[in-house]
């Protein structure tokens, strides 16, 4: 097997890698041992610059080829993911700590998303179609350019996934790359480096910077960067959108939700308690996406709720193998989860199962938690707590439920469980949020969409929208 652990030389700039300049290293940990396991170099301010300017010379060539080319390359990325499988989903236990089903998940999603956009890339090489605009013979065409080089932040909660909703599409478009990863997971994301030296990508089109603050901040300033795409929490977010409106270019921001799970009186309880328990315990709840809030209609509330406390109270917790729940992946946010804790038992919220740290396991481990009763201006019903951290209210109506799922100021996802088809589109299409699932556990599929409403962000990602995110659109109108 491959070993990913160990890099002496994290950037990959220009296409060769190079140790980080920076004074401070970077300390990667595994949360569930809270074992440092390898330090790594990081960026400075020069070397940001260095990677954008590499991307800049670099884009001109990667535009002009075919989208057909691009695809080649593309799938050479999905190739070279599965070709690394076990390592990678090593490496995704240890410093995520996620049970494997989960890292599996991810690489699998990951390759998915290089496969799909190869295919969007070769469509990019058909003709735009020649529309007739009037009856004075006025014929026009759109058309579709590449942006240009592009800034992207990722986070510490998905390697490889959010990364490659971005590197696709931005690579298929005709876009070059300088990618930021988070410096608290920052080694698995350091494998596209590998495969694009493997392939022999021709240098620039792809930049991988790890890096502190700094690197973030000098990416978003640079001007060479004509558009900026971010993944991250709504205070960072805010920082990268004033730093694209200092320069005028656009921005994607995939940003924090609160997200509610609505379970209607005629669903199966045993399905719902699923549904409701996969929502809020995936990835310790550390998912924008994580279902926090269930919505249950009052007749059906005690059977759910009951088999979602038990359900909570059986969940595996521990070392990745054989787990079904893995620790909070950075020390900073098992800090703000206890907090929160902490804060629900000063405030007298009533707490069914939970709310406490796991101190029999070594590493950052958290009891599963369950609230029930939860006032709408509780903290617990209102802030993205990022953490397995579940609140309950019931609603006496369709209606009531409806204006309980919207009543948050994010905007990202939503569930609707119900055994009346009708019943959940109509539910579904009321709801104030980017992608909704109907009796589904939250699958996000490549050709699909993701983004939100409100404070859950600025744009799309996935789908025929991820690409045209780093596209930029002219018209051209002839006469005879």
């Amino acid at each position: 097997m491959t070993d990913l652990t160990h890099r002496p030389r994290p950037l990959f700039i220009d296409g060769l890698w190079h140790e980080g300049h920076a004074e401070a290293r970077i300390t990667v940990m595994d949360p569930a041992t809270s074992e440092i396991f390898a330090r790594i170099g990081a960026a400075d301010r020069d070397q940001t610059g260095m990677a954008c300017a590499a991307a800049a010379r670099a884009f001109p060539a990667w535009r002009s080829l075919t989208g057909a080319a691009r695809a080649q390359v593309l799938e050479g990325f999905a190739q070279g993911l599965r070709a690394r499988h076990a390592a990678l989903v090593s490496l995704q236990m240890r410093n995520n700590g996620k049970p494997r089903a989960e890292a599996e998940l991810d690489l699998a999603d990951a390759a998915a998303c290089f496969d799909y956009y190869a295919g969007l890339a070769r469509a990019l090489d058909s003709p735009a179609p020649v529309q007739d605009l009037s009856e004075d013979g006025l014929t026009g065409r759109g058309l579709a350019h590449a942006v240009g080089p592009v800034g992207l932040i990722v986070p510490w909660n998905f390697p490889l996934v959010t990364s490659a909703w971005k590197i696709a599409p931005a690579l298929a478009a005709g876009c070059s790359v300088v990618l930021k990863l988070s410096e608290m997971t920052p080694l698995a994301e350091l494998v596209y480096g590998d495969i694009a030296a493997e392939m022999g990508l021709p240098a620039g089109v792809l930049n991988i910077l790890t890096g502190f603050a700094e690197v973030g901040q000098a990416l978003c300033d640079h001007p060479q960067i004509a558009k900026l795409s971010f993944t991250g929490s709504n205070p960072v977010g805010a920082q990268v959108m004033e730093a694209a409106a200092r320069r005028i270019v656009p921005v994607s921001l995939e940003l924090g939700g609160k997200s509610p799970i609505v379970v209607m009186a005629d669903a199966d309880p045993a399905r719902a308690a699923e549904l409701v328990l996969d929502g809020i315990f995936m990835n310790a709840g550390q998912m924008c996406s994580a279902t926090s809030r269930l919505i249950v209609e009052a007749p059906i509330a005690p059977d759910l709720i009951d088999a979602v406390v038990e359900g909570a109270r059986a969940r595996r917790l521990g070392a990745p193998d054989g787990a079904q729940m893995g620790p909070i992946t950075t020390a900073p946010q098992y800090r703000h989860v206890l907090e929160h804790f902490a804060r629900a038992k000063a405030e007298g919220a009533r707490c069914l199962t939970g709310g406490a740290a796991r101190t029999d396991l070594a590493g950052q481990f958290v009891a599963p938690t369950v609230y029930a009763d939860v006032p709408t201006d509780s903290f617990l019903w209102r802030a993205e707590l990022f953490g397995p951290i579940l609140s309950v209210r019931q609603a006496a109506s369709e209606h009531e439920a409806i204006a309980l799922a919207n009543d948050t100021e994010f905007g990202l996802a939503a569930t609707v469980v119900t055994a009346d088809a009708a019943r959940g589109q109509r539910i579904a299409s009321q709801i104030a949020a980017g992608h909704i699932w109907v009796n589904a556990p939250q699958i996000i599929l490549p050709q699909s969409q993701w983004g939100g409403f409100r404070a859950s962000g600025i744009g799309r990602e996935l789908g025929p929208a991820g690409l045209q995110a780093y596209q930029q659109r002219s018209f051209i109108t002839t006469q005879g």
